[in-house]
């Protein structure tokens, strides 16, 4: 178990991973455009990959560090990606992320279950902050983050090894009120 309980958009179902999803993790996070714009997700990804990143889900989430939802389509239950939050209690915050295989890219199924598992965080698990980073020149998750009420608030320069190459990233948060003052 990866998520305490499933919560609904008016497109998507956001619910535990389970084993069966397992193909499905690997055919769509194993893409490089997936790898490209994670900082932990291997490529190539291999059913191992997935098994590991699973059992780590399930482990977290029992331990109350994090949340981890299969992004899916009502119908069918089909994944098309994963979001979730790494939570740090003794602080009251949670990092956001999330990725959607590339077949769902442009259909706002990000922004989506983002803007959901934010709402999440801060109505049922009581968080104060959430934020996130992206790597720069994802215009994508930038404009995610914008759309469901982030600010930005800088950028860290070359922070991130990936490749053999170093990314900046950059960094969006928001507090509870934050959230309020948008309802």
């Amino acid at each position: 178990m990866t998520a305490p309980k499933e919560l609904r958009t008016p497109r998507l179902l956001l619910r535990s991973i389970q084993r069966q999803d397992i193909p499905a993790i690997v055919r769509l996070a194993g893409t490089r455009e997936i790898a490209a714009t994670t900082l932990n997700i291997p490529h190539p990804y291999a059913v191992k990959d997935a098994r590991v990143f699973l059992s780590k889900a399930n482990k977290n989430f029992r331990s109350g560090s994090s949340v981890i939802f299969a992004v899916s389509i009502p119908s069918g239950r089909a994944l098309c990606g994963a979001v979730g939050l790494n939570i740090k209690e003794a602080h009251g915050h949670a990092e956001l992320g999330y990725w959607i295989g590339l077949p769902f890219w442009g259909k706002g199924y990000a922004t989506e279950a983002a803007r959901a598992v934010v709402e999440f965080g801060f109505e049922t698990l009581r968080l104060h902050r959430i934020f996130a980073h992206y790597f720069a020149g994802n215009t994508a998750s930038k404009r995610v983050l914008e759309k469901i009420g982030m600010r930005r608030e800088g950028r860290s320069r070359e922070h991130i090894k990936k490749w053999d190459r170093f990314i900046d990233i950059e960094s969006y948060g928001m507090l509870v009120e934050d959230l309020r003052a948008g309802k």
